[in-house]
């Protein structure tokens, strides 16, 4: 690999997660809305939809601790496309649960219509023509790398009235063949309905996909770093993760006491075995990062610094203060990665199409694993007016092309909310930092973002808006009014913030 790449386009992008999406039914999807929201980016010269993960969402509502880390969720499944294409009828979709407009997203409901939803597709399906059976099983056939294990455990977990995995039957915890073949034959049903779900999503997903292409946008995926604890993945592949023969965990994730917290953070996920990956040759993550690329043209990947060194916690502790950091080997990794990228033509500027996520204390061996690579770092704008000159988070301390700027993300407050409970003192630093009097913080941040030497640029929709904290989405740390925020006028009416936002990244020659 050169350490020397061309340089980068500077471009500018918005964060907008799919359910957040107006439109029918109580959830955003990849419909009419998805396709107006390209198309309204695209106008105004905006290159990047940056996106939240895909996959299934736990309890909560998070897709960051999903039961399948290759699947998509349903909750995004199109309905009135279904209907055009005539895979259901209007009947169908006026037999699902509330198939009125939602000013939340209602996590309770989500479930039962996805279910609704999938049991019309199934349904339906001896009705479809041999075109579009043909297709279907051509697509499951290239799937089957995880496609049949994703749609057994939902239709388990559903089974066995939502218990983990490790408390199934031991047959079926431990996957014996006999288990899974009987499994295969006498729940056919529900199996496919899963698979459908999936391939209308796929198919659906794929078409945003092309319209963004032939719109000259970007769109931008994150990936947790580890995987659930309850998930297809640990299932499955139980010996590359930190687990006993019964399921429970020799080891779990987190990080260690810092200023924020004396105790550290538990995530409760299992480590990897490192030393079972590298013998393998890393086919499970190879596999695991191929499949997000398919679904992206760029990845953003959470926690990057465990590529380096990872914290450690025994298994059956209650926080995260008896960790240690472990090596990781993320350097032979991305090297892995780095050359299948190639082969399959998705290197970036001779770059893996990657972000990496190096926010918190972050030591110079992890610096310097991003920098090998040329991997774009991130800068969050909102972390920046603590008055210290040294701060890496002010603009005038953003050096280089090699980053992506934000105001903030979905885990902070919107910039309205955040200057709201700035105190006196913290805005005359702000403004003395802009060199600007503060009278609309969430654009003025947006144009210091623009303004850095950042390759990219990225605001959350809730800025462009100028709205306050009752649209966050998300507060790390708690487990309820998550996830929900959604918009309730058509995407029409976005029109002047976002011709705002190309105006505005013009000046700064973004585009």
């Amino acid at each position: 690999m050169s350490p020397l790449h061309p340089p980068a386009r500077r471009r500018c992008g918005v964060l907008l997660h799919p359910t957040a999406l107006p439109g029918p039914g109580p959830c955003g999807t990849f419909g009419a809305a998805a396709r107006d929201w390209i198309d309204l980016l695209a106008r105004h010269r905006i290159g990047l939809w940056q996106l939240l993960p895909l996959a299934p969402t736990d309890s909560t509502g998070s897709p960051y601790s999903s039961p399948s880390g290759s699947a998509l969720n349903p909750w995004l499944l199109d309905g009135d496309l279904l209907e055009q294409e005539g895979f259901l009828s209007s009947e169908d979709l006026q037999a699902l649960p509330d198939p009125a407009a939602t000013e939340r997203v209602d996590l309770a409901l989500m479930p039962q219509r996805a279910a609704a939803l999938a049991a019309a597709l199934a349904r339906r399906w001896p009705e479809q023509s041999a075109e579009s059976q043909a297709a279907f099983a051509a697509w499951a056939h290239r799937q089957r790398s995880w496609l049949p294990d994703h749609c057994r455990f939902m239709v388990l977990r559903e089974q066995q009235g939502g218990r983990p995995w490790w408390e199934w039957p031991k047959p079926l915890a431990q996957r014996h063949r006999d288990s899974l073949r009987r499994l295969d034959r006498d729940l056919a049903g529900p199996l496919l309905e899963q698979a459908l779900v999936q391939w209308q999503l796929q198919r659906q997903w794929q078409a945003l996909r092309s319209q963004a292409h032939r719109c000259d946008v970007d769109l931008v995926g994150d990936l947790p770093f580890y995987v659930a604890h309850d998930s297809t993945d640990v299932w499955c592949h139980p010996e590359l993760f930190s687990l006993r023969r019964d399921g429970s965990l020799t080891e779990q994730s987190g990080v260690p006491p810092d200023y924020f917290s004396e105790t550290g953070q538990l995530w409760g996920t299992p480590v990897y075995r490192w030393s079972r990956h590298w013998r393998s040759g890393f086919r499970w993550w190879l596999s695991r990062l191929g499949r997000q690329l398919e679904l992206f043209d760029r990845l953003r990947l959470d926690h990057f610094r465990a590529l380096q060194a990872y914290w450690s916690v025994p298994g059956g502790d209650a926080t995260a203060q008896n960790g240690c950091w472990q090596p990781s080997p993320g350097r032979l990794l991305l090297s892995l990665l780095w050359l299948r990228c190639r082969l399959k033509g998705q290197l970036r500027e001779g770059r893996l199409p990657l972000i990496a996520e190096d926010l918190g204390v972050i030591t110079p061996p992890v610096e310097a694993l991003r920098d090998r690579f040329a991997l774009p770092g991130m800068k969050i704008l909102q972390f920046a007016f603590n008055g210290d000159d040294d701060n890496p988070y002010l603009p005038a301390n953003i050096n280089g092309p090699h980053w992506v700027v934000y105001t903030g993300t979905h885990d902070n407050a919107t910039t309205t909310g955040w200057w709201g409970d700035l105190g006196d003192e913290e805005r005359r630093r702000v403004e003395q930092v802009l060199g600007v009097t503060v009278t609309a913080p969430a654009w003025q941040l947006l144009e210091a973002a623009l303004a850095s030497e950042a390759e990219l640029a990225v605001a959350p929709l809730q800025d462009l808006l100028e709205l306050d904290d009752r649209a966050r989405f998300n507060t790390p740390g708690t487990s309820s009014g998550n996830w929900t925020w959604r918009l309730t006028d058509p995407i029409a009416s976005l029109d002047g913030p976002l011709k705002g936002l190309g105006e505005m990244a013009g000046r700064h020659q973004r585009g």
